[in-house]
């Protein structure tokens, strides 16, 4: 831009007086320059017209003019009169525009600032998961019931197998379950190697009895059992007697019928219930019991 202040001719030769590669001229004129007054700028435009066209002239002029018209209102139209005598025309136009631009940065801020705060593109808000997505693993997974823990099985002691051992472990646990002290407990299991080998029988002569559980086939009358008892003395039904811990509960009755069992030899006490034609021979198998009922309750 040259220092004469001049307006350029977009259609003038190149030269010094001839078009510029600053902005031109009729961009410029729309701002106001605080160093000059109004006055002054208005003179420097009469000079540049007399080197140019007439047609070019009148146009250029009338543009000017009315353009330096309306910038000129607006800035002094609302200016206080005694301040414009006093300070003059260019000094409140200057502080005009100050005060318009501190104002425009207030808006814009204001502007760009929104009330409520905006969710960032890169941040999207979480959205609630859809009630038809698709089941996890888990969810479809069936949980198969636990096997029941089985019986801890007791390994044989005193000569016994394994079918022995596990029907003096029903005699030990029935009696338990009656509340009988141990001393009972070794006369049943005692009672019952002597009467069955500790084999649950059934009889050849009750043919009904072979229709339950059994070990062992006997002859004996109609005896069945761990207990051999009969059915026809009085001591329970063929099924109930078949049944280890029915039959321990009938002998542990008879057993705590008698006065002072506690105190009468092993013998003495079994022969007393079962009245077996053989009374000394339940005194054999007292060690043997005691050593079976000891580690079923260890």
């Amino acid at each position: 831009m040259r220092d004469d202040d001049t307006i350029d001719d977009q259609g003038a030769p190149r030269g010094t007086t001839g078009r510029s590669d600053d902005t031109p001229s009729s961009v410029q004129v729309g701002a106001l320059r605080a160093p000059r007054s109004l006055r002054t700028r208005l003179g420097g435009l009469t000079n540049p017209l007399h080197r140019r066209p007439t047609g070019t002239r009148v146009a250029l002029a009338a543009g000017v003019l009315c353009c330096l018209g309306v910038t000129a209102v607006a800035g002094v139209q609302d200016l206080p009169t005694d301040r414009a005598d006093r300070v003059g025309t260019e000094a409140a136009l200057a502080e005009r525009g100050q005060q318009a631009a501190s104002r425009g940065e207030v808006r814009t801020s204001a502007t760009i600032a929104p009330s409520t705060p905006v969710p960032s593109a890169a941040a999207p808000s979480p959205t609630t998961a859809s009630p038809t997505a698709a089941p996890t693993a888990t969810s479809t997974r069936t949980t198969k019931p636990r096997p029941k823990p089985r019986p801890k099985r007791i390994s044989p002691v005193a000569g016994l197998d394994q079918a022995q051992m596990d029907n003096a472990k029903e005699i030990v646990k029935a009696g338990r379950a009656m509340g009988v002290p141990r001393r009972a407990l070794v006369i049943a299991v005692a009672t019952a190697m002597q009467e069955s080998n500790l084999y649950n029988y059934a009889s050849g002569v009750l043919p009904e009895s072979q229709n339950y559980p059994h070990q062992a086939i006997g002859w004996d009358h109609d005896s069945v059992g761990l207990f051999q008892q009969r059915p026809s003395s009085g001591w329970g039904e063929v099924g109930q007697l078949m049944d280890p811990a029915f039959a321990t509960r009938a002998f542990l009755s008879a057993l705590q019928e008698i006065p002072g069992w506690e105190d009468l030899p092993l013998t003495v006490a079994a022969q007393a219930v079962q009245i077996s034609a053989y009374p000394d021979l339940y005194a054999q198998h007292e060690w043997r019991a005691t050593e079976v009922v000891a580690a079923i309750l260890v």
